[in-house]
């Protein structure tokens, strides 16, 4: 299932009674959930595809209506179930665009060969998105890498290798 699906939310409540689910997003494209697109849910150990009929933006949340499901007791028992997208469905990005599974996973190298560690986890606290970067020394702390073209310097999905500049104040 991995590798032909990829989760981009949660249901994790009801809202209102008219089929409406809250959906904890981890998606860094809010487009999967525009109307007619299709999602995924695992279901009785299936997936089950679902049509978007509706989203909007609440608080940290989106919430969403599927076809199919228009009342609060038809989408009660979908509570914890996890919406993926299939791999099928994803576009093409721009050059210096990537989607967070081809980053996660990826080994970071100073520019002067030493290696840093491994990404771990992608943020996105504000302006740009921010990489956790888990160091193989026992103890060390995570470093914080910022996504910009000042420390950022190659990435080669294909190998598995990201390329930065060391700046002062990047490692803990």
């Amino acid at each position: 299932m991995d590798q032909d699906y990829l989760k981009v939310g949660t249901i994790v409540n009801t809202h209102g009674v008219q089929g409406e689910v809250r959906v904890m997003s981890v998606t860094d494209f809010n487009e999967r959930y525009e109307p007619g697109n299709r999602l995924f849910m695992e279901w009785n150990n299936q997936m089950v595809e679902v049509i978007v009929q509706s989203h909007r933006a609440h608080k940290q949340f989106d919430l969403l209506t599927l076809e199919g499901y228009d009342t609060m007791e038809s989408v009660e028992p979908l509570k914890q179930t996890t919406l993926y997208v299939s791999t099928e469905d994803l576009h093409e990005l721009d050059d210096d665009e990537f989607y967070y599974f081809e980053i996660i996973g990826c080994d970071v190298y100073f520019t002067t060969g030493e290696h840093l560690g491994r990404i771990k986890e992608v943020m996105q606290p504000g302006a740009n998105d921010v990489w956790v970067v888990d160091r193989p020394e026992p103890g060390a702390k995570d470093a914080l890498i910022p996504f910009i073209d000042d420390i950022v310097k190659d990435i080669d999905i294909e190998n598995g290798l990201i390329t930065i500049e060391y700046m002062e104040g990047l490692l803990p």
